[in-house]
Order: C-alpha cells, then sequence, then structure tokens
C-alpha cells in the first residue's frame, strides 16, 4: 500500500467510511499487530492492544496531519504507544518496580509546545483559506464533534452535500498543509 493509498485511507476513515476504515485495516493490521506483539511478547494481549489501536485510529482518522512524514509511521506510533501504555499498566500491577521506572510525564516538552504551536499557526492560516460556511463545517465536525446530519441540518443543505464540503475542504488543507 502507497503513502497516498493510506493518506486516502485515512482522511477517508475521517469522515466515516466503514469500506475505507476496513481497507485501512486490510492493509496494515499484520504490521501493527506484530508491532504490539513485539512489545508485550504475549500473543493474546497483543490481539486486545490491536482491537484499542484501531478503535483509536477509526475515533481519532481525523487528527492526522499530512506533515511529511509516512501515514504508517502515524499509525506505527499509536500502536507502538498503546502497547507501552498496556506494558506500564502490567508493570504496575507487579509489586517491587520502582515508581520512577512506570511514570511518564504526560505534559509536552518544551520543543512539542513549540511545533505544536507553529503548526495551529499553520493550521488556522489554512483554515483561512476555505470559504467561510466550509472552514466553520470543518471545525464543527473535527473539533467539536458534530455529526453530518448536524451540520447538514444547521448549513440547511443535503446530507450528500455536507459529506461533499468536508471531503474537499479536508483535500484542500491538505494541499495548503503541505506547503
Amino acid at each position: 500500500m502507497t503513502h497516498d493509498d493510506l493518506e486516502q485511507l485515512i482522511a477517508r476513515t475521517a469522515m466515516g467510511e466503514r469500506s475505507a476504515f476496513g481497507d485501512l485495516y486490510a492493509g496494515t493490521s499484520a504490521k501493527l499487530f506484530g508491532i504490539c506483539l513485539r512489545v508485550l511478547d504475549d500473543r493474546a494481549e497483543a490481539e486486545e492492544v490491536a482491537q484499542e489501536v484501531y478503535v483509536k485510529i477509526w475515533r481519532h482518522a481525523d487528527r492526522y496531519r499530512v506533515n511529511g512524514l509516512s501515514p504508517m509511521t502515524w499509525l506505527i506510533t499509536i500502536a507502538r504507544n498503546t502497547a507501552i501504555d498496556r506494558l506500564r499498566r502490567r508493570r504496575e500491577a507487579q509489586p517491587g518496580l520502582d515508581v520512577a521506572e512506570t511514570l511518564a510525564d504526560p505534559a509536552p516538552g518544551p520543543e512539542a509546545m513549540a511545533v505544536q504551536g507553529g503548526e495551529r499557526a499553520h493550521l488556522a492560516a489554512c483554515l483561512g483559506e476555505l470559504n467561510a460556511n466550509r472552514a466553520e463545517a470543518v471545525r464543527r465536525a473535527y473539533l467539536l464533534g458534530e455529526t453530518y446530519a448536524d451540520l447538514a441540518a444547521r448549513f440547511d443543505v443535503p446530507l450528500n452535500t455536507m459529506r461533499t464540503w468536508l471531503r474537499r475542504s479536508l483535500l484542500q488543507l491538505k494541499e495548503c498543509l503541505t506547503r
């Protein structure tokens, strides 16, 4: 599966397309399961974590940002971090481990905060290039979690028109963010 194929499948998954999610699963599940298995060294637990990974992907596909990095890297990061979180919980249940070994600071560091600030400004500028209604629909769908049906009613357009607005807006944002 190519870089572009994965990006398209993630974008379509973000719009709630089950068939795209199925194709994404079919194309990536062996790799992501392998990562979970390597981290956890327990097949049954790795299967559970792989399921959690795909639930996260389904729920957060809209958070994938086209930033020049491989979409597979994004997927692998989700799998690896979910498996590590499970491993930490397993260790916490075992007595005798130093607490400092099992805890990580959840707050982003200074570098991450600076990068996020720059990305936020870039995204805001790209949203500014969209038609005002479409930008508002994107914000409501992907930042506030409104459904397509709610958005269609709010903007007084048919449901399929709203889906088209969002799909085209995401493609336009993708193009802008890669500049």
